[in-house]
């Protein structure tokens, strides 16, 4: 990953860095790393997940649905 500093300004940089980190879901990888969890514990939050992104796609393709009529 590289990040390119211009004009010296260093804050925008780390903004930039920091953005494409979350992107990725490298925090969020870090913070589930922290602790371990048992296998049960993986499961059930995997599946929470993949229920929270089925929910956010049905909410978007709704949305879209209104906004072509």
């Amino acid at each position: 990953m590289e990040v390119k500093v211009i004009n010296n300004q260093i804050e925008n940089a780390m903004q930039r860095l920091k953005r494409q980190l979350i992107r990725e879901g490298l925090f969020k990888d870090v913070k589930k790393r922290r602790y371990y969890s048992k296998p049960s514990v993986k499961a059930k939050l995997k599946r929470e997940e993949a229920e929270k992104t089925r929910h956010k796609d049905r909410k978007r393709t709704v949305a879209r649905g209104k906004s072509i009529l």
